[in-house]
């Protein structure tokens, strides 16, 4: 399984970016997709992410009403929209994937994705 990530870049504060993370491989069957971030020094966080059987959507409460997630299920990809950035927001983004069904609580751990992608670099200048 692969997935594969892109929309990073250098944006100033206020401004917007749009992530996207495609997941690919023969036998997998997705059940969530997330995003995490992480600054040196720092643990990965959850960002938010999507539990594909109810399309539950879970996010970090730094980034409620400013990130919003969405989904294409037949392309196994998913989408961060990033608004009003912020310069606290700079740091690498992961997606995440995994092909179990985990309860809302769990799916806030790292260790819940099996399947994680290349970061991508989010930069925010004040």
């Amino acid at each position: 399984v692969q997935l594969q990530a892109f929309g990073g870049g250098l944006v100033q504060a206020g401004g917007s970016l749009r992530l996207s993370c495609a997941a690919s491989g023969r036998t997998f069957s997705n059940r969530a997709m997330a995003w995490f971030r992480q600054i040196p020094g720092k643990e990965r966080e959850l960002v938010g992410g999507v539990r594909w059987s109810d399309n539950n959507k879970y996010y970090a409460d730094s980034v409620k009403g400013r990130f919003s997630l969405s989904r294409d299920n037949g392309k196994n990809t998913v989408f961060l929209q990033m608004n009003s950035l912020k310069p606290e927001d700079t740091a690498v983004y992961y997606c995440a994937a995994t092909d179990v069904t985990y309860i809302i609580g769990f799916l806030w751990q790292a260790k819940a994705y099996k399947y994680w992608g290349q970061g991508t670099q989010v930069t925010v200048s004040s």
